[in-house]
């Protein structure tokens, strides 16, 4: 009520903003003090001073000046005279200037402020102030009042005892203004010393400080301030505004040092990208270094057991080792790709890996890799088939020739005897008769010798192990058959020789021999076939053999009638030398088979012919089960297969025709993804099938046409393809919220691309890709220029000139084209507000504006600045800003 007792003034309006209150709230002493420092604060830049507020604009000619210096504009030229008309014209011009800035003045007129009407002087400087010094204050879309209001607020909020409200009684303290100053500059005040209780010391020194650091003039003193129970509003605020202007460059250092900072943390990050890249890399492509030279290794085994040895330990590699790396492999391509959308995306130089580590290297290292195990495969499984065979030939090798040795047995001694040189006529024809015999039973072992023959060459073809002590017994065999055919042609003559003296002969001892002789071969025939060992590997095969033993079988009552009559010729002999008392000394002069012998056998036949029947029968059984489980495992791979082939198909299809957000799509893509995971206990229970035909040395299936190879691939190709459909959703996500593409821009994308892309094959041809291009408006003229033009974008998204376009590149191309991104000239920008303006930046300078980490990774990686305008520790900035965007080794 004091206040509006003593004056009441001027009402002003300037812009959308009128106040309708007093502009003046104290006394006019107390607020002329703070005005008269304002002035002076920009009228010093002149050399000009005021001393008395009302008395020195009275001629407009330092209210002209004024206005000159905070608007940075040239008024009309004032008049110099000293009349009143002339004091009159140069306050109007002022006024005048005023009003064009959109204020508009009321009550106030050139008289009065020449008359030195003190209430309207004060009330036109108050609306200087608020149009030069306020009005164009904006924090967050406010402006003015409110937003000195709310940057004071944002500046101390971190203080404690300071909470600013208003421009009157928050300040009284003096923690505000101290608040502000340490907030700027820490280093001019010691806030932890300041007491809330003690203002007079905390404004004063605000007060001397912001004068003698801050280049701003004392414009309240701390006893009226103190001293009055709600401080003027405005003379707070003209003060409080010149904190505002002296730190608003520290905002642009502050916001420039924001920028720098996130394009280095980009930076930072790229590289650790780029470091894990070719680590994995490394890593990868030496497990397969190591792995190949073993999976190349043909080094065959000697035994069974060691190859199966050998196959134990593929199933293992396949089983545990490869899955892991597959992963890595396809975790490798996803995080490469990802890099290179970042890099894109940050306006950056793609990523080159070091040389050798490129995708295409990791993928034709592995190509041979899988060459080398699909050839490490097929012959494990050839070299198992070949040592069973080996096995088989050297037992029946070994069997064969038992049986001719203890056949050959005593032989060269008996063709090598002289008994005919004392023999009696009938004992000579005896003799005769018996050679004759041996000779027949000689040429039917001749069979038995080349089969031995023909089976030690085989085991030979073969590489058999143990071929030199086959090869000594075959020879052995061979030279002793020759020997045994030499001998026997040299007693054959000399019992020619002496036939004509020989003229009686023993028919029944002879037709004994002859008959007893064929019937023993066919019995050791027949004892040889029932022992001899079998291999098969089919149910068929087994039917045949089993047939062919019934075949057998069914000869035998015929051949117990031969046996019987054998020992009929016997009988006879026996019951003549007992009917006429023939002295017959010693055994069949013919033959040395007996009738003991012949039985002996023949129980032996007997004997060996239900243990063929058990053999057959549980080999039968071992078929049978054989045939159940490839029927087992065809009727899971012939569900597994095709199931795989439909999820490839219809992934191809999802990822042309995906409908909605790209969220909604990674949704869908991922929840896919877990029912084709879902489908893994299948695929492992196919393995356990596999891996008991494996272990039953079943190596074909006539049931299915699909192998555990072709159902691992596709299996292994069908998640490397949801991973990288995934992949490519993920980057489109990324490429949008980085760029700032909406939703309906990535929708007519796709649905441009789906159009051109008739064939549906996830690419565009060039002519395609051209067709596209001007449906979405791209202005492609068929001339030497249009074409330049799209040969230029062609190069863009197709630098390896395969001459197609993939929809991640059409994307990029169309973010590139549609959003802007950093640029080298803002980073170079930016560290010029950080630099002063120099040419060159200092180390203490990046350290005061930027986080440590990245101003030492700035100081680190920035050149010498070598210009003439350097000085010692020089840093070039504008080489370190070109180089983020460029080649460089950043």
């Amino acid at each position: 009520s004091l206040v509006q007792k003593y004056v009441k003034w001027p009402f002003y309006s300037y812009g959308t903003l009128h106040t309708n209150a007093p502009l003046y709230s104290l006394l006019p002493p107390l607020l002329s003090q703070t005005f008269t420092a304002w002035c002076n604060s920009h009228l010093r830049k002149t050399g000009t001073q005021i001393e008395n507020i009302e008395e020195d604009f009275r001629d407009g000619l330092k209210l002209m000046l004024l206005l000159e210096v905070i608007s940075g504009e040239r008024l009309a030229k004032p008049e110099r005279g000293k009349m009143r008309v002339h004091k009159i014209s140069n306050v109007n011009k002022a006024l005048n200037f005023i009003a064009s800035k959109g204020v508009k003045l009321v009550s106030i007129g050139a008289e009065e402020i020449v008359d030195g009407n003190a209430k309207m002087t004060l009330g036109m400087i108050w609306t200087i102030i608020l149009r030069f010094a306020i009005q164009d204050i904006s924090v967050e879309e406010t402006s003015a009042k409110e937003g000195l209001l709310l940057w004071c607020q944002r500046k101390t909020a971190p203080y404690k005892n300071v909470n600013i409200q208003n421009f009157h009684i928050s300040w009284k303290d003096g923690l505000g203004f101290c608040a502000l100053i340490h907030r700027h500059r820490p280093e001019l005040i010691d806030y932890g010393k300041l007491r809330k209780d003690d203002p007079m010391t905390n404004l004063n020194t605000a007060f001397d400080v912001a004068e003698k650091y801050l280049d701003i003039p004392k414009m309240l003193d701390a006893e009226d301030i103190v001293g009055t129970a709600r401080p003027d509003e405005k003379a707070i605020m003209t003060y409080v505004s010149s904190f505002y202007h002296a730190f608003s460059g520290a905002q642009k250092a502050e916001t420039a040092a924001n920028r720098i900072c996130k394009v280095l943390a980009v930076n930072q990050e790229n590289e650790q990208l780029m470091e894990d890249y070719e680590r994995l890399a490394s890593d990868l492509l030496e497990w397969i270094r190591r792995t190949i030279p073993w999976l190349e290794n043909r080094l065959p085994e000697n035994t069974m057991q060691a190859m199966q040895q050998k196959l134990e330990d593929f199933r293992d590699y396949r089983r545990l080792h490869k899955p892991p790396k597959v992963q890595e492999k396809c975790q490798l391509e996803i995080n490469f790709n990802t890099l290179q959308t970042k890099l894109r995306l940050s306006n950056r130089p793609a990523f080159m890996p070091s040389e050798g580590k490129m995708v295409s290297d990791i993928n034709n290292a592995w190509g041979n890799l899988e060459g080398a195990e699909k050839g490490y495969e097929e012959w494990l499984l050839n070299e198992i088939r070949r040592l069973e065979r080996l096995d088989h030939l050297a037992e029946k090798f070994r069997q064969k020739a038992a049986i001719h040795e203890a056949w050959t047995e005593g032989k060269e001694e008996m063709l090598q005897k002289k008994d005919y040189e004392t023999a009696s006529l009938s004992e000579i024809k005896a003799l005769l008769k018996k050679h004759e015999a041996f000779e027949s039973d000689l040429a039917a072992h001749q069979d038995r010798v080349e089969q031995i023959a023909a089976i030690a060459q085989e085991l030979n073809e073969l590489d058999y192990y143990d071929s030199p002590s086959v090869n000594a017994r075959c020879q052995k065999i061979c030279d002793q058959w020759d020997g045994l055919g030499g001998m026997t042609q040299k007693r054959s003559e000399a019992l020619q020789r002496t036939e004509k003296l020989l003229e009686t002969i023993d028919q029944l001892y002879l037709e004994f021999a002859k008959r007893a002789a064929p019937f023993n071969n066919w019995m050791e025939g027949a004892m040889e076939d029932l022992q001899d060992t079998f291999i098969v590997h089919t149910i068929e095969e087994i039917k045949g053999l089993s047939t062919a033993h019934e075949q057998f079988k069914a000869t035998l009552p015929d051949a117990d009638k031969e046996r019987l009559a054998i020992l009929g010729i016997q009988n006879e002999i026996a019951k003549i030398v007992q009917t006429y008392h023939v002295n017959i000394a010693g055994s069949n002069p013919y033959t040395t088979i007996t009738p003991q012998e012949i039985n002996a056998k023949w129980d032996k036949v007997k004997q060996l012919v239900p243990q063929r029947d058990q053999a057959l029968i549980e080999e039968h059984t071992k078929q049978q089960n054989n045939e159940r489980l490839r029927v087992q495992f065809a009727n899971q791979a012939n569900i597994i297969g095709p199931w795989i082939q439909t999820k490839m198909g219809e992934i191809g299809r999802i990822s042309i025709e995906m409908h909605g957000t790209l969220e909604d799509q990674l949704t869908n893509l991922r929840q896919y993804e877990k029912s084709i995971v879902n489908y893994k206990p299948k695929i492992d229970q196919l393995e356990g099938d596999h891996q008991l035909i494996q272990e039953a040395l079943i190596f074909d299936n006539k049931h299915t046409k699909y192998t555990m190879e072709h159902i691992r691939v596709g299996w292994e190709q069908l998640l490397t393809t949801i991973a990288r459909t995934i992949n490519e959703i993920e980057n489109q996500i990324l490429t949008r919220d980085a760029k700032g593409i909406s939703q309906e821009q990535l929708n007519e994308f796709r649905a441009s691309f789906n159009h051109f892309d008739r064939d549906h094959s996830g690419t565009l041809g060039a002519e395609e890709f051209k067709a596209c291009l001007i449906s979405l408006g791209f202005d492609i003229a068929n001339d030497a220029q249009g074409e330049n033009e799209f040969a230029r974008i062609m190069s863009i998204v197709d630098p390896n000139r395969m001459g197609s376009v993939t929809f991640q590149a059409f994307i990029d191309f169309m973010s590139r084209e549609t959003a802007d991104t950093d640029t080298a000239d803002q980073v170079m920008a930016s560290f010029k507000i950080l630099a002063g303006d120099k040419n060159y930046i200092l180390a203490d300078e990046l350290r005061r504006e930027l986080p440590p980490d990245q101003a030492d990774y700035c100081i680190a990686r920035m050149a010498p600045y070598t210009g003439p305008d350097g000085v010692p520790g020089a840093l070039d900035y504008m080489s370190f800003s070109t180089a983020l965007y460029g080649e460089s080794d950043l």
